[in-house]
């Protein structure tokens, strides 16, 4: 609060600016955002391969590629027929910049489709490739007995009669 200790009786004007309202409804605008933010982000919907693997942290600004259950293929969020992929790869100006991608398809992709798109990947110059799986079986599937990184089994001892 501000007061005008002036000695005549006549009121002065403040020339202060009161920014508490301000700081609140700033502070309202933020909690908003930070609670709608993680909604706003929509992807291809897909069944991710498990892993026995640490999780690791994926840079959200980093171009990936995605291939579904149904074999289609998707840059960011746009469906990318299978003929024109080299020429929408080679022509791509962020990817040529970046020559990097991340690739994630679902599990029930032949793997030689997986094969093929990572030849024309290479192809179109990238040069750094990382591949996106279910770290640790989170999505719920189990990680396999066997699998590569899971410890082995231990085999039945012998029975003597």
């Amino acid at each position: 609060m501000a007061m005008s200790t002036g000695g005549s009786g006549a009121r002065a004007p403040l020339s202060e600016i009161n920014v508490t309202p301000l700081v609140d409804v700033m502070l309202v605008l933020l909690i908003i955002f930070m609670v709608a933010a993680p909604m706003m982000t929509a992807g291809v919907d897909i069944d991710l391969p498990p892993a026995d693997a640490p999780r690791m942290d994926i840079d959200e600004q980093k171009l990936l590629l995605t291939i579904d259950r149904e074999q289609r293929i998707f840059l960011g969020e746009d469906e990318i027929p299978n003929e024109r992929l080299e020429d929408v790869l080679l022509h791509n100006e962020r990817l040529q910049r970046e020559r990097e991608i991340f690739v994630q398809a679902d599990q029930a992709v032949p793997y030689g489709v997986v094969v093929r798109v990572l030849a024309i990947l290479r192809r179109a110059g990238v040069e750094d490739l990382g591949l996106v799986t279910d770290p640790m079986g989170a999505g719920g599937t189990p990680v396999p007995s066997g699998a590569a990184g899971a410890p082995p089994v231990p085999a039945a001892p012998p029975t003597t009669p």
